[in-house]
């Protein structure tokens, strides 16, 4: 029979889910590293169950799987928002203008968190272009609410306040009810193995945005460029277009140009 209780019971089960969650995470701030048999025990559970809460985490970048069990995430010393926001601005703004160009009257977007990708956000809500757009960042979304011609949709979800973004299986859940014509993401690093993302959960918003738009574009500015990565959100042929302030060289340039990547170096007078 389906009725209240049946969605009582369910509401009660999803609660324990998040409680056993946090308590794993926890846990991980306490010890390097925690096994599946030791959580199963501890909460009286099955392996399975663990293994598929680990799972999640580990999707959400919250923690890293590994045999037998998991561990904290080394995600080194990554700045926030607000730091990253104040170096390299004009490298920012440039590839910021730049990619703002590329949208068109009635496209509908999306636009992950980020510092670079808050500028194209800036120079967006100043141009008169007339769009939908959907951002799990705070900061972009109130930015774009300043114009009249863009229509706002924010992600619910966990939210991290050294990024001012959303993130987590709401985030994702939410991102895929929706497709658009393009997706403008920022990354960590960029290297032969393609675009890379440090920061906790992002990898898994970014992956779905480019699921869910027909073309995806990359802003990046030089200094990121084959370096290594905590997480792979995508191989390089998943970009329509690589919006930077450098054009790359050596083997990465090989590379983007044998996964036809169109590399578009921003000017300022663009």
């Amino acid at each position: 029979m389906v009725g209240p209780e049946t969605t009582e019971m369910e509401q009660r089960q999803r609660l324990r889910k998040s409680d056993r969650q946090e308590q794993i995470l926890q846990e991980l701030k306490l010890r390097p590293h925690v096994r599946i048999s030791d959580m199963a025990r501890r909460f009286a559970v099955s392996s399975e169950t663990i293994r598929r809460d680990m799972d999640e985490l580990d999707r959400d970048g919250r923690l890293a799987r590994e045999h037998g069990g998991a561990s904290a995430p080394s995600f080194g010393q990554q700045p926030g928002f607000g730091e990253r926001s104040k170096a390299r601005i004009s490298e920012r703004e440039t590839i910021g203008r730049t990619a703002a160009s590329l949208v068109e009257d009635g496209q509908r977007i999306m636009i992950d968190s980020g510092s670079t990708t808050f500028q194209m956000a800036r120079f967006l809500a100043h141009s008169g272009t007339r769009c939908t757009v959907v951002t799990n960042s705070l900061e972009i979304a109130l930015v774009l609410g300043t114009s009249k011609g863009i229509d706002v949709f924010q992600c619910p979800g966990r939210f991290m306040p050294s990024e001012a973004a959303t993130t987590g299986v709401d985030t994702v859940d939410y991102l895929n009810g929706f497709q658009v014509d393009a997706c403008f993401i920022g990354a960590s690093a960029l290297n032969a193995d393609g675009i890379q993302e440090s920061v906790p959960g992002f990898a898994a918003v970014k992956t779905t945005m480019i699921r869910r738009a027909k073309k995806a574009h990359l802003l990046i500015d030089s200094q990121k460029f084959d370096l290594p990565g905590f997480r792979q959100v995508g191989a390089l042929d998943r970009l329509e277009t690589l919006i930077v302030d450098q054009s790359p060289g050596g083997a990465l340039a090989a590379d983007l140009d044998a996964a036809n990547v169109e590399v578009l170096v921003a000017s300022s007078n663009t």
